[in-house]
């Protein structure tokens, strides 16, 4: 998955898709079911590093496969919606075989 330029894109996203789930599916629970807001801080800021880190390598791919608009739109769009990033990652991998 590392090899292609896409596959760089895919393995970040899997990263970032998974800190938006436990953010919102462990860290916001923990914060308001049982009055633990440090579990929101901390995950808050690895997910923000980690979307950061999506933005620059969707940059990246974007400018090394000369891709159209649409696509680093879509995966930014993604990034906000829960699992969105695993529904992407589906048609990512055809891509990668277009693209490298």
């Amino acid at each position: 998955m590392l090899k292609t330029t896409v596959g760089k894109l895919r393995f970040a996203g899997y990263f970032e898709g998974i800190s938006l789930l436990v953010l919102l599916f462990i860290a916001m629970p923990m914060k308001y079911w049982f009055d633990i807001p440090e579990a929101v801080s901390l995950v808050g800021s690895i997910h923000g590093a980690l979307f950061v880190t999506y933005c620059i390598i969707i940059a990246y791919v974007t400018l090394k496969t000369r891709w159209n608009l649409i696509w680093p739109i879509l995966a930014v769009v993604v990034a906000f919606i829960p699992f969105g990033n695993f529904i992407l990652d589906k048609k990512l991998h055809q891509l990668e075989k277009t693209y490298g």
